[in-house]
């Protein structure tokens, strides 16, 4: 059981998380800002993460995104998982960019929240479009 609440708890329940989060971490993605249903995630694109064009692999962008979702979802201490996901690439990234991943909650019924994380690099240009869905299930976070 936690006393905190709104964004303290919200940054509390993000920090658990991403504590146990290898993948992430082994990627190089940052936490920026957390609040009560809504996150910020920073990663630099390095060259491991080009395809062969020469641009960043999408799905290095699609777990940025889903990592800021993951994040934005789990923020009231009850636990969420994906329940489906969809991206739409905009604009190409590539070596030395620093993406930032944008999640907010949009709508919530019953069980399942509505989020969209926009994907932008360091002009904030539109690199992606990601839409989720979450899906409360047992357990707590704290």
């Amino acid at each position: 059981m936690t006393d905190l609440t709104g964004d303290e708890l919200a940054r509390a329940c993000v920090d658990a998380m991403y504590s146990r989060d290898a993948a992430s971490k082994s990627i190089g993605i940052t936490i920026a800002e957390v609040r009560e249903g809504f996150a910020r995630l920073n990663m630099q694109i390095t060259a491991e993460m080009l395809n062969g064009h020469g641009i960043c692999h999408g799905g290095f962008i699609f777990t940025l995104a889903d990592t800021a979702f993951a994040c934005a979802c789990n923020t009231r201490n009850d636990s969420n998982l994906a329940q489906k996901c969809s991206i739409e690439y905009k604009r190409p990234s590539k070596a030395g960019d620093r993406l930032t991943a944008t999640a907010e909650h949009k709508s919530q019924d019953g069980r399942y929240g509505n989020y969209q994380v926009r994907v932008t690099d360091q002009a904030d240009n539109l690199i992606a479009l990601f839409e989720g869905q979450s899906c409360r299930v047992k357990g707590k976070l704290l």
